[in-house]
């Protein structure tokens, strides 16, 4: 278990405390990775944020992130001013995300990994909801999984944040398909916004995509607030329970919606989580189409080209 960054490696400069062993990938917002902890040979993850953001709110999200200490949410070490980028160092989740293992895969899951990763998940919100934190951003590609098969919450405060507001640049509002249609309508919001995004979350594992996936943002976010709660495309492939479990998410009046610690007692997730193993068994799939990707010539894009730059060198793999 790697320990929180000390004052003497913060105050050094990030390229004499960490060796750059390759790209992990590249949200909308910047670039992400692999990074090697010289002292403890520990694998870490650096995102890499472009700054042009108040300063003071980056140092405040900060501090929030790192009150954070839950197995159910990814770790953040400390973070660096490098060359008007902020480079966040964090847990290093080998999985990728449950949307990287659909996409690599080709493939929807079925009700149990479903299950087994909305466990994990309840369980990072459950601690996030006990300290009045919201994480305003649940959806499959912000859910990563170890090499042990767990799964994290990742992107909450500052990479949340900062991503938000990037996306907001690109496009009138990011990504709305996964926003409770409180937040949509900017009625003000707490917890339970989660709660819908989760019931959005798990319509996106079992579908591909979440509702509305392939309509237009602006449409979307005019659809979200008037139409009645999405639901399955076709209600009868589906167990009763899970039917159930999503309806209880995608109540419409934030009030009615249930919470995370009551959802860990759904028939749902008591008779089909399993343990970490069924989702270890999806990250090997997904690593052994990546090898014959790459063997095969056509590179998948979630490992980039072989040049990696972060630190302003170039650093080869």
């Amino acid at each position: 278990e790697m320990r929180k960054l000390n004052d003497s490696e913060l105050a050094r400069g990030p390229e004499e405390v960490f060796t750059i062993i390759g790209k992990i990938g590249r949200g909308s917002y910047g670039s992400v990775f692999k990074a090697v902890h010289k002292e403890t040979g520990q694998v870490l993850a650096i995102k890499q944020v472009p700054v042009d953001t108040d300063l003071q709110e980056i140092i405040k999200e900060i501090s929030i992130m790192q009150q954070c200490d839950s197995p159910y949410i990814v770790k953040y070490y400390g973070s660096y001013f490098k060359n008007s980028d902020l480079l966040i160092v964090m847990e290093y989740c080998g999985g990728g995300s449950v949307s990287d293992i659909m996409r690599i895969r080709r493939k929807t899951l079925t009700e149990e990994p479903i299950a087994t990763v909305l466990l994990y998940t309840l369980k990072g919100l459950e601690y996030l909801h006990y300290r009045k934190k919201i994480h305003r951003d649940i959806k499959a590609g912000n859910i990563l999984l170890n090499n042990e098969g767990h799964a994290k919450l990742a992107d909450f405060g500052v990479a949340g944040q900062l991503t938000d507001t990037m996306a907001k640049r690109n496009t009138v509002i990011g990504t709305p398909y996964w926003m409770a249609p409180e937040v949509i309508q900017e009625i003000g919001y707490d917890c339970a916004a989660d709660i819908w995004s989760l019931g959005i979350t798990a319509l996106e594992m079992a579908e591909g995509k979440p509702p509305y996936g392939d309509i237009h943002p602006m449409r979307a976010i005019f659809m979200i607030p008037t139409r009645p709660p999405p639901t399955f495309r076709d209600v009868s492939r589906w167990s009763e329970d899970f039917v159930d479990f999503v309806s209880k998410c995608l109540v419409k009046n934030p009030e009615h919606r249930v919470t995370a610690k009551e959802l860990l007692q759904h028939p749902f997730i008591i008779s089909k989580a399993k343990s970490s193993s069924i989702l270890m068994d999806m990250i090997r799939e997904a690593k052994e189409i990546q090898e014959e990707n790459l063997s095969g010539g056509s590179r998948d894009s979630y490992l980039d080209s072989n040049k990696v730059t972060l630190f302003g060198t170039c650093w080869l793999k």
